[in-house]
């Protein structure tokens, strides 16, 4: 078992149900899924950018990634409805807590001038999106095996209701928000 979650079974359970007042175990939010997102708008003139990008996604993630399209045409872009603008993967179950793992513990502390993540970045709905701008912050890749720096949005899920609870949430599985 991950130790992820391990932690949020032990300590993270009884905590939110003490602070919140939850009479079930069932009404403890709890992380639902991460997506990895790779945009590559260049894809359109170059076709080659999709599989440089697919193969940092698998290393990140291990687990091939699913090919994003345009939903309409923008004339000024010369992009057209239905061509691959980019690359995304849902992680869920035991894969999550290993990557989750992996970001809060080694990735982010790597970081230059690291001061912790931004805590306003939630949606309303207690999920947090976070932004790489380049793809070598994580271990796995291998930086002079990189065409071109891309940036992976990571989106953690939660079945928190709030903000708030969503923060707590991340919080206290090790999210290291800055104090600001």
């Amino acid at each position: 078992m991950p130790g992820l979650k391990e932690r949020y079974k032990n300590e993270v359970v009884s905590n939110l149900m003490e602070h919140y007042g939850y009479k079930n175990i069932m009404q403890v939010p709890h992380l639902e899924k991460a997506v990895l997102n790779i945009g590559a708008g260049e894809a359109i003139q170059n076709a080659k950018v999709l599989e440089t990008a697919e193969r940092d996604l698998v290393t990140i993630s291990g687990q091939h990634p699913v090919i994003t399209r345009a939903r309409k045409s923008i004339a000024a872009f010369k992009l057209r409805a239905g061509m691959p603008i980019g690359l995304k993967v849902t992680l869920r179950g035991e894969r999550m807590y290993h990557f989750l793992d992996k970001l809060m513990n080694i990735v982010l502390p790597r970081i230059r001038e690291f001061g912790g993540v931004s805590p306003n970045s939630f949606d309303g709905y207690g999920n947090y999106t976070l932004g790489f701008k380049e793809q070598s912050v994580f271990p796995e890749i291998n930086y002079d095996e990189i065409d071109k720096l891309r940036g992976i949005e990571v989106v953690i899920v939660t079945t928190a209701k709030t903000d708030e609870e969503g923060r707590h949430l991340l919080e206290l599985l090790g999210m290291p928000f800055s104090k600001d």
